[in-house]
């Protein structure tokens, strides 16, 4: 949907946006639209709804507080990240081709390398920690630059303004995935970005039980675009599962603070820990990476990852099988940005579709272990990660 952004306060437009009264009752939560198909009464009198794969209110009012949130003027949802991540890249032509970070989400480099290679489109992975290796590696076929950040699972940063003025200057499109983050913490368009991609099972949703993806641009000739592949590939999202995500969503600000809260104590405790080799955290970035998370994002977030120290007595991915077999509060489990905490192992778990060489070069060893940590009292969850850490 086409939405001009009010600028209200962060957590008033969350609330408030896409959610006026019914005007048939006056309920102050609109219904949900579970309808497939829209009764006409004549040839063109459709009143802007025809079919349920094109346009259905409910998904309208999603988008419309999507919009509201990330600074856009268009966003269009789908039935899960992954679709969102695939709508992005059928704007490329065959041949074109991407360039992304090295240290990203695994379902999207499975995309990237089994789909979409078949397309002849080629992907370049490079450090975006810094622009040189950017400038270095676009070519005459790169057309999009792809980036997270903070990174899935080694929380690094990218300077989103800095990467996108180099990708403009050759020519390429921006997509940056916010996931991490959320609107709550970051705003890519505001950094010159041309879309924001959104897994909102994660921190949107916040409560683990729902499916979707959101893209998010103000460029109108992207926008059409985009409402063309929503509609005709049909990956839509179903208006139950967004009427969960916008009633999540109304809950963002607060939960994301307590995220936050709650992560920093987790990664200070962590430090402490004669387990632990090393803990990935924004907070704990320094220097040059410090000042783009201070310019960029209002808080550091609420992933956590950390490497355990290992005495040579067990292997890695059995040391990391006895810790992660030790936590009670903490649940092992994929997915992020849920009120509970969870616990995950990248190497076995996200990012398993990634070739074991590409995972250690870029870090992602059987030691490595990553927190979505969640809402719950700090000491609890201070509490659980001793008992799992134990000796």
């Amino acid at each position: 949907m086409d939405r001009d952004p009010v600028m209200r306060g962060f957590a008033t437009r969350a609330v408030h946006d896409g959610q006026a009264p019914d005007p048939a009752t006056g309920a102050t939560v609109p219904p949900v639209y579970l309808t497939s198909t829209y009764t006409q009464s004549g040839l063109g009198s459709h009143h802007g709804y025809e079919y349920g794969r094109g346009d259905n209110p409910t998904r309208e009012a999603l988008e419309t507080v999507l919009a509201s949130l990330e600074h856009g003027r268009f966003a269009f949802v789908f039935a899960s990240g992954m679709a969102a991540a695939d709508a992005v890249l059928r704007l490329l032509e065959p041949g074109q081709g991407i360039v992304a970070g090295e240290d990203l989400y695994g379902g999207v480099y499975r995309l990237f390398e089994r789909v979409y290679r078949s397309h002849r489109m080629d992907t370049r992975y490079v450090d975006l920690t810094a622009s040189d290796p950017l400038q270095s590696a676009i070519g005459p076929r790169s057309r999009l630059l792809w980036l997270e950040t903070p990174t899935n699972p080694l929380l690094q940063v990218a300077d989103i303004a800095e990467l996108t003025a180099v990708a403009h200057r050759h020519g390429l499109r921006v997509a940056v995935d916010n996931t991490f983050a959320s609107p709550y913490l970051q705003n890519p368009l505001d950094l010159g970005a041309d879309l924001v991609v959104h897994s909102m099972t994660k921190y949107l949703g916040g409560h683990s039980d729902v499916l979707g993806g959101a893209v998010i641009t103000r460029d109108p000739a992207l926008a059409e675009q985009l409402r063309f592949v929503q509609n005709a590939m049909g990956a839509i999202l179903g208006p139950f599962d967004a009427w969960l995500i916008h009633r999540g969503i109304k809950t963002l600000a607060i939960r994301m603070e307590r995220h936050c809260a709650n992560a920093r104590g987790v990664a200070q405790h962590l430090a402490r820990h004669r387990g632990i080799e090393r803990v990935y955290y924004p907070g704990f970035l320094e220097g040059r990476a410090r000042a783009i998370v201070t310019r960029q994002m209002r808080d550091d977030g609420g992933m956590v990852s950390f490497s355990l120290a290992t005495d040579g007595r067990e292997s890695d991915r059995e040391a990391a099988a006895r810790v992660l077999a030790r936590f009670r509060v903490f649940s092992l489990a994929e997915s992020l940005g849920g009120v509970e905490s969870l616990v995950g192992h990248p190497a076995t778990m996200t990012h398993a579709s990634m070739p074991a060489e590409d995972r250690m070069r870029r870090g992602i060893t059987d030691r490595l272990i990553r927190l979505s940590v969640g809402i719950e009292d700090l000491p609890d969850l201070l509490e659980d990660l001793d008992h799992a850490l134990a000796l």
